[in-house]
C-alpha cells in the first residue's frame, strides 16, 4: 500500500458544475483500485486544466475501497447568519509567500480570528515547529477535513480536549525517539495534554519528499500497513493522531532551503499532507505530522541567521510541539445527517467566507463555488498555482480579489456588516439601469400597457369627510 501523486490534463469546460466535472475526470483517468486523497488544479490555460491527484494505490483493503469520495458534497440549503465564521486556507507545498514556510501565517490567523466568531484553518497556517499561536476561537483541522467540511459532507464539533495517540517511528539513533517522547511529556506537564500512550512503530513508515512538474511539494509513502495496524489496534482509545517520522530528502535540501531565503518551496509539507489526508479521510480523526531529523549530522547543522519566515524551523529539534498543541483541541469530525444537525456542530451552512491566496484552485475553492460562499483571494500572497479565478462561474459579488491581507480584512469586515464592499470605495460607480423596450414589454406581458385596465387615481378630496 503506497501513496503517490499523479498529474493529468483535462479540457477546459463551460460547465457550471466544476466539482462534478473534475470528479468524472479523475475517475476516468486513475487506475482500478486507486483512491484519490488530494486534488489541486495547478494551471488553467486557454484550452486545458492541468491538475494533480494524490492517490492511495496498491491496496486491497475493502474498507478503503468503500470509503467516501473526496468530491462528495451536500449542497447547503441555507446560510446561518447568527455567526460570522471564516475559513482561512494556504495550501501546503505551493511556495506561498506568506504561509509557505513554518507557521509564518500564524499572525494572520490571529488577525482574522479577532474579527470573526470562529476561524477554521489547517496546520500549514499555524504550525511553527515548537510554536502554535492558534487563536482561542480557532478550529485546527487537517486539510482533507477542511475540504470535506466545506463540501458539506461532515460537520465539526468543538471539544474541550482530545486524547492523543502519538506514533513515533523507530529510528537508528534512539536520541531522536527520546526527544519526541520528551516533547510529549513536556506537553503533558505544561498545558495538560492527555496522551494515553506513545507507540513506537517498527518497521517505520517511509516518507520521501518529491516535487511535481508544477513545482508543488508532493511525495511518496511506503509501508502504510504498519501504521494501519497500529491505528486499528488502539481504535477507541484515541480522538486524534500525532505522528513523528523521518522524511527523506536529498542531503543538500537541508542547507539549500535556508540559503535560498524563501525561493525554495518547502519540500517536507507536501508528503506530510498526503499522509494526514489518508489517515483523517478513512479514520475520521484529526491528524498531523512532524518530521524527525535523519541523523545527528543534520541536527547539528548551523544554518546561521535565517529568513524570519523559516526561523522556527532553525530552532527546533522535534518539530512536534505545534502538532501536539493543535491536536489537543482539534474539533471532532461529525458524520451522519442527524448528528450534523445538533446545535453544537458547525456545518457548511455556518461558513461565512473563505480566504485564499489568489490563483489557488483546489477542493476548498470548488466547494465555495458550489456552496455560494464568498471568497476573498489575495494577490500579494504569490504562489506556484497559475489559475485565473475570474474565469470560474461565480455568482455576482461572490469573488473578491484584493491586493493584500490588509485589504482582505476590509472586505471581510464589509461582508460581516452586510454591506457591499464597493460602497466604501470612491469613485462610486453609477447605478446601472437597464431599459426595456415596449416590444419586449409586450412579449413579457402579452399586451400593450395602454390596453391594461388600471384603477383610476384617488384624489385627496375623496378622503375628506
Amino acid at each position: 500500500m503506497i501513496t503517490l501523486e499523479k498529474e493529468f490534463t483535462a479540457p477546459r469546460t463551460g460547465s457550471a458544475d466544476l466539482l462534478a466535472y473534475f470528479k468524472h475526470q479523475v475517475q476516468t483517468n486513475i487506475g482500478e483500485g486507486d483512491i484519490p486523497i488530494r486534488f489541486a488544479v495547478t494551471a488553467t490555460t486557454d484550452d486545458d486544466y492541468h491538475y494533480e491527484v494524490g492517490l492511495l494505490t496498491g491496496q486491497k483493503d475493502s474498507r478503503f475501497q468503500s470509503g467516501p469520495s473526496i468530491f462528495e458534497s451536500a449542497k447547503r440549503q441555507i446560510e446561518n447568519t447568527q455567526q460570522f465564521n471564516v475559513v482561512l486556507t494556504i495550501p501546503t507545498g505551493i511556495g506561498a509567500e506568506l504561509g509557505g514556510h513554518d507557521g509564518d501565517a500564524g499572525s494572520l490567523a490571529k488577525l482574522i480570528g479577532a474579527n470573526c466568531d470562529h476561524l477554521i484553518t489547517h496546520p500549514n497556517v499555524v504550525n511553527a515547529s515548537d510554536i502554535n499561536e492558534l487563536p482561542a476561537n480557532g478550529l485546527y483541522v487537517e486539510g482533507s477535513v477542511l475540504s470535506r467540511f466545506m463540501l458539506g459532507s461532515i460537520g465539526l464539533q468543538p471539544v474541550r480536549s482530545n486524547r492523543l495517540l502519538v506514533v513515533v517511528d523507530a529510528h537508528p539513533d534512539q536520541a531522536f525517539v527520546n526527544a519526541a517522547i520528551n516533547a510529549v511529556s513536556a506537553a503533558r506537564a505544561s498545558y495538560g495534554l492527555e496522551c494515553p500512550r506513545v507507540v513506537q512503530m517498527d518497521p517505520p513508515i517511509e516518507l520521501t519528499a518529491q516535487y511535481s512538474e508544477s513545482g508543488r511539494a508532493v511525495g511518496r509513502i511506503d509501508g502504510f500497513k504498519a501504521l494501519i495496524d497500529i491505528l486499528d489496534k488502539y481504535k477507541g482509545e484515541y480522538d486524534a493522531v500525532a505522528l513523528a517520522s523521518v522524511i527523506y530528502v536529498p542531503f543538500s535540501y537541508h542547507t539549500d532551503y535556508f540559503d535560498q531565503k524563501g525561493a525554495m518551496v518547502n519540500p517536507w509539507g507536501g508528503v506530510e499532507a498526503m499522509l494526514t489526508h489518508t489517515i483523517s479521510e478513512f479514520y475520521n480523526v484529526p491528524s498531523a505530522h512532524a518530521p524527525m531529523f535523519e541523523n545527528q549530522q543534520i541536527a547539528n547543522m548551523d544554518p546561521g541567521v535565517v529568513d524570519p519566515r523559516m526561523a522556527a524551523e532553525a530552532i527546533s529539534l522535534t518539530f512536534l510541539q505545534s502538532v501536539l498543541k493543535g491536536l489537543q483541541r482539534s474539533p471532532r469530525i461529525v458524520t451522519g445527517l442527524d448528528a450534523m444537525k445538533h446545535h453544537s456542530v458547525l456545518s457548511a451552512a455556518d461558513i461565512s467566507c473563505l480566504v485564499i491566496p489568489d490563483g489557488v484552485l483546489g477542493l476548498p475553492t470548488l466547494a465555495a463555488l458550489e456552496q455560494g460562499i464568498p471568497v476573498i483571494a489575495v494577490k500579494e500572497n504569490k504562489n506556484l498555482m497559475n489559475n485565473d479565478l475570474t474565469l470560474l462561474p461565480w455568482a455576482a459579488g461572490q469573488l473578491h480579489i484584493v491586493e493584500n491581507y490588509w485589504e482582505a480584512m476590509g472586505v471581510l469586515s464589509a461582508l460581516k456588516a452586510g454591506i457591499s464592499p464597493d460602497s466604501v470605495r470612491r469613485p462610486l460607480a453609477d447605478t446601472e439601469v437597464i431599459g426595456e423596450t415596449e416590444e419586449l414589454a409586450n412579449v413579457m406581458l402579452g399586451a400593450k400597457l395602454s390596453d391594461l385596465s388600471l384603477p383610476k387615481p384617488v384624489k385627496v378630496e375623496d378622503y375628506k369627510s
